[in-house]
């Protein structure tokens, strides 16, 4: 089962997807918070696998205590729901350990197939999104600097960059998804990261993804 928590102050939000996460044979969603806080205060005996994070919650903001929600889940990816496509709150949310980003007007069969591409290892990220976070990033990086990543495993990155999971990715590369999970591997030793999220905002602001 993925074990999924939500942390929403729009309590009929919350249920409605909650209701919706649980009704899908292999999730379950029992952890349902208002804010960030109460979701830190929580000590559940089943730790959540995926969690869909407000980015403006009353109290502490989704894009700040993402950093501290992945503290406390070291494995779990944190998927970003928003109304807005605001950029500076994109930005800071990738930065803090973000897996994904998506659009609260996401259609339901999308937001469920983003936890499953989450909890795979993906970076799902809504298009009108993703095409921001490219923008942003290169606006923000310095000159290139130099590297030891391959040309196979920049390509690799480019693709996470642009929200592919290792599946789709493995499709692009044409290998396998565990040569995918080897490149990733050897990314992460490289940049001295530890998640994806860390190695596309990493590898964006040192200029090596174009």
């Amino acid at each position: 089962m993925i074990e999924v928590a939500i942390v929403e102050d729009d309590r009929s939000l919350r249920e409605g997807l909650a209701e919706l996460i649980s009704g899908e044979p292999e999730m379950r969603c029992r952890l349902r918070y208002g804010s960030v806080e109460a979701a830190l205060a929580d000590r559940p005996t089943a730790p959540p696998q995926v969690i869909l994070l407000d980015i403006h919650l009353p109290g502490m903001l989704g894009s700040e205590g993402v950093a501290k929600l992945c503290a406390r889940y070291p494995s779990v990816a944190v998927l970003m729901l928003t109304v807005y496509e605001e950029q500076d709150k994109v930005f800071e949310s990738i930065c803090n350990g973000a897996s994904g980003y998506l659009l609260k007007k996401t259609p339901p069969a999308k937001l469920v197939e983003a936890i499953r591409d989450a909890h795979a290892g993906g970076s799902p990220i809504s298009p009108e999104i993703a095409r921001k976070v490219v923008t942003l990033f290169r606006q923000v990086r310095p000159v290139p600097t130099e590297t030891a990543l391959t040309p196979q495993e920049l390509r690799l990155l480019a693709l996470l960059a642009d929200g592919h999971s290792y599946l789709s990715a493995a499709g692009q590369l044409d290998i396998t998804i565990n040569t995918v999970r080897n490149h990733v591997r050897s990314i992460y030793e490289k940049l001295h990261v530890h998640s994806k999220s860390e190695a596309v905002a990493k590898a964006l602001k040192q200029g090596l993804l174009r």
